[in-house]
């Protein structure tokens, strides 16, 4: 069954001209079924700004959500989205990922029940980060020579996936794997979200709230689907962020997949 409306839950934290990139694409895509909700961790008055003359010209849906500079809480901004949002499948798109224009209309013939899917993503350089951004670069109208051209010269990470579509034919395993695993492009149903509280807001710091995500869902009966040639976003260079509490945050996953835990300890109902 396909979704009737599909929400798009954009993350975003102080950087309002990626942000503004990436939801001029979603603007242009070639499926305007869905509406988007900028899940906002903290940002200043300049993303309030930019949101604003989004607003007023969007042709969706689009309301912002926010949340107090409390340090990195991605896990909680992605639940205020999800509260927030309207639609029975979403999508959660980070705010320097710029989509392909027919990213929501893979995403939607992806959809399956008792499946997520994980969606892909072509890493850019710091160098035609700073191009796009400052020129103001349409991505979803390059053609094919000019992204080989990028790919040559080290602008993009690799390229045959922009290039080659591949259908919905072999894209679920039976082998379960949350490696990988990234929530910058990551399709759940709602109601899958809701079964298992969604994010845990209790994960501390930067890394792997999306990897618990996942195997919580997987203990719930949601398999893992495979989005790669189809549903790939431009991932704008940033510098990292500090992963300080990767190591624990990693050892908590691998406890809860031992467990088969399903729920959030703090998520959606709190």
């Amino acid at each position: 069954m396909s979704p009737v409306l599909i929400s798009v839950i954009v993350t975003t934290y102080n950087r309002p001209d990626a942000l503004s990139a990436v939801v001029e694409a979603c603007f242009a895509q070639d499926d305007l079924g869905f509406e988007i909700i900028i899940a906002d961790d903290g940002s200043g008055h300049n993303t309030q700004q930019a949101v604003a003359a989004l607003q007023a010209r969007a042709p969706v849906p689009l309301r912002h959500v926010w949340q107090e500079d409390l340090g990195f809480r991605a896990a909680r901004a992605r639940n205020l989205g999800t509260l927030d949002a309207r639609g029975d499948y979403i999508v959660f798109l980070d705010g320097d990922c710029v989509p392909q224009r027919n990213f929501i209309s893979q995403h939607r013939k992806l959809a399956q029940r008792g499946h997520l899917v994980q969606g892909s993503r072509i890493l850019l350089d710091e160098a035609a980060t700073r191009r796009v951004l400052d020129q103001h670069i349409d991505l979803g109208a390059l053609d094919a020579a000019t992204k080989l051209a990028w790919r040559r010269q080290g602008g993009l990470n690799k390229v045959l996936p922009l290039l080659l579509t591949w259908p919905d034919l072999g894209r679920t395993s039976k082998r379960f794997s949350w490696r990988r695993i990234k929530s910058c492009n990551l399709a759940v149903w709602r109601d899958d979200l809701e079964r298992v509280n969604g994010f845990d807001e209790s994960f501390l710091g930067w890394g792997h709230e999306d990897s618990d995500l996942v195997v919580r869902l997987y203990h719930a009966g949601v398999m893992r689907k495979d989005g790669a040639y189809a549903t790939e976003v431009f991932h704008l260079w940033h510098r990292e962020n500090p992963r300080d509490q990767e190591t624990s945050n990693r050892a908590t996953v691998l406890r809860r997949h031992a467990e088969r835990a399903t729920l959030a300890v703090k998520g959606l109902r709190a």
